[in-house]
């Protein structure tokens, strides 16, 4: 990734930061989505560089207020027009001009989607359709599931497809190579692709 460009959220006294991240990141993904190079995949990445998992009440925000997209060349950014997706937004949003990545970069990171077990009555729906069960029956299979939980950061998307509202658990790690691979329409890592972390 050579190039880059920061929004930066502002919350005020009525709006809140996680608000504002659940609507500017499904305008972001959505405009991920209409740049795919293939079926959920994109040659754009995103990452959050005032992330944090110290759990310290003073942060408003886990996911901070800053978010960085990259592309491999400066058109890709370009294309993207996210000053036109987010035009609704301008009262609570910055956006910088797109920039290259600093060439003394010796830190990355890997930003991916964790999904979590969770929700047994969605898992006993899903089982009985593909066990040919009853509800009952798969939802005994789960009796002594526990759910999983998770600490991390997430934004609440809206799926487009199934008119539902989901949480979007995002995990980003720091790692010292970089390593090339493949970004979902979420602008994360489907694998273990990493982003410039400066």
């Amino acid at each position: 990734m050579k190039y880059y460009l920061d929004i930066t959220l502002l919350p005020d006294t009525e709006i809140t930061l996680g608000f504002i991240w659940q609507k500017v990141y499904q305008q972001v993904h959505i405009a991920l989505a209409e740049n795919k190079i293939e079926e959920n995949s994109s040659a754009i990445a995103l990452a959050f560089p005032k992330y944090s998992l110290t759990g310290d009440k003073k942060i408003e925000f886990p996911l901070g207020n800053k978010l960085r997209i990259f592309a491999p060349s400066e058109e890709l950014l370009t294309q993207l027009a996210v000053n036109n997706w987010l035009k609704r937004f301008s009262d609570h949003t910055h956006i910088s001009s797109i920039k290259g990545v600093p060439e003394n970069v010796n830190e990355y990171v890997c930003v991916k989607r964790k999904q979590c077990k969770t929700n047994l009555s969605r898992l006993a729906r899903r089982r009985a359709k593909r066990k040919d069960e009853t509800f009952e029956q798969a939802l005994q299979h789960y009796a002594s599931f526990n759910d999983e939980q998770s600490t991390l950061p997430f934004i609440n998307v809206n799926s487009l497809s199934k008119k539902e509202q989901f949480r979007l658990f995002i995990d980003q790690e720091k790692v010292s190579e970089t390593t090339t691979g493949d970004f979902s329409c979420y602008g994360f890592s489907v694998d273990k692709a990493t982003v410039p972390w400066f």
